[in-house]
């Protein structure tokens, strides 16, 4: 058991700095393994055919935007810091009456309101520029360095690739394995984990780059300035599940503001699209693997941004949903045995 330990230990030690290229790769992986299957059966049953192609789509699906995204909000942090210092023009307008009459909370809602709605242009930036500034330092902090990102992304795409061509004897590996910790039950558990897996990885990511496709169209249609920094911003939001709407709600601001109304219109309309799809889109894809709460999706998701940086976004959802059906599946299997015994 000594020598096991020391063994493990020494492995894991090895392994550190490619550990988390090794988990994105191995959610990736998982999560695609269908697609795989079928893009195999069309380039003529060959695998190393699927790999190449199966690995050029991550680089341009994933890999690509991912970086792109990072390099655009560090490269623009200066000329963002600058943006945010020269909001001057905004004031905030006073409470509607509607306000004071919400239970609870609307005397205190009100007083509030017109506490800020009686600040200056100058008080008021005052005021802002604090948090928005540390709020975009925070940001690039956790960004890290570019290029380590892009070799982390790199790495991961080549560790995919692997797994891809050995697809098959990894997962009887790891059926083995589970089959030897816990019997029948461990087989059962690492199919479910793979589900949970594959539905929370796809669920995020398509409906990231839905939310971020349809936001981008109407900033680049509207004429919005910075559309690609805008864009970048509104994935990394995305991905966050904060979703757009804190990129698109001041661009239909400051189109309303300058006067472009028609322009403002449209922006407007494809932004409630690009807002809402998520509630039907995300849980529509989570829900053909498994049953997850969202709430557990979104803390996973900023509790691995805080982890881990920008590649916990996707770890940290997979890392809990895996948890979470374990322990639904295990508490289940307990209850069918108390009531067999009973």
């Amino acid at each position: 058991m000594l020598f096991i330990a020391i063994l493990i230990t020494v492995s894991f030690w090895i392994l550190r700095p490619f550990l988390t290229a090794i988990v994105w790769a191995m959610i990736i992986v998982v999560a695609t393994w269908p697609f795989l299957l079928k893009l195999q059966a069309l380039l003529w049953g060959k695998r190393r055919f699927a790999v190449m192609v199966m690995t050029a789509l991550l680089i341009m699906v994933i890999v690509v935007p991912l970086i792109l995204a990072i390099i655009a909000i560090a490269g623009n942090a200066e000329e963002i810091a600058s943006g945010i210092k020269t909001v001057s023009a905004f004031t905030i307008p006073p409470p509607p009456e509607w306000v004071n009459n919400i239970p609870l909370g609307g005397s205190k809602l009100t007083e509030l309101w017109q506490k800020y709605s009686a600040l200056s242009h100058e008080e008021l930036s005052a005021q802002i520029i604090p948090y928005a500034q540390t709020a975009l330092r925070w940001f690039v902090a956790q960004a890290g360095s570019i290029a380590a990102i892009i070799v982390q992304f790199l790495l991961t795409v080549v560790i995919a690739a692997v797994m891809y061509s050995n697809g098959e004897e990894a997962a009887v590996l790891v059926r083995k394995f589970a089959e030897r910790l816990a019997g029948e039950r461990g087989e059962e558990a690492a199919v479910l984990a793979a589900k949970a897996c594959r539905s929370v990885a796809i669920g995020i990511v398509v409906t990231a780059l839905a939310q971020t496709t349809i936001g981008s169209i109407g900033l680049v249609v509207s004429g919005v300035p910075a559309a690609a920094v805008l864009t970048a911003i509104m994935f990394m939001l995305c991905l966050a599940q904060i979703g757009p709407l804190l990129v698109l709600a001041p661009s239909v601001i400051w189109l309303y503001w300058s006067g472009q109304v028609l322009l403002g219109t449209v922006l407007l309309v494809l932004s409630i699209f690009a807002v809402t799809i998520d509630g039907f889109l995300r849980p529509l894809l989570i829900k053909k693997g498994v049953d997850l709460p969202l709430v557990l999706i979104f803390a996973g998701v900023i509790g691995g941004l805080i982890a881990f940086g920008v590649i916990g976004l996707f770890i940290g959802p997979v890392v809990l949903a895996v948890s979470f059906t374990l322990l639904k599946a295990w508490i289940s299997d307990n209850q069918q045995q108390g009531d067999q015994t009973s």
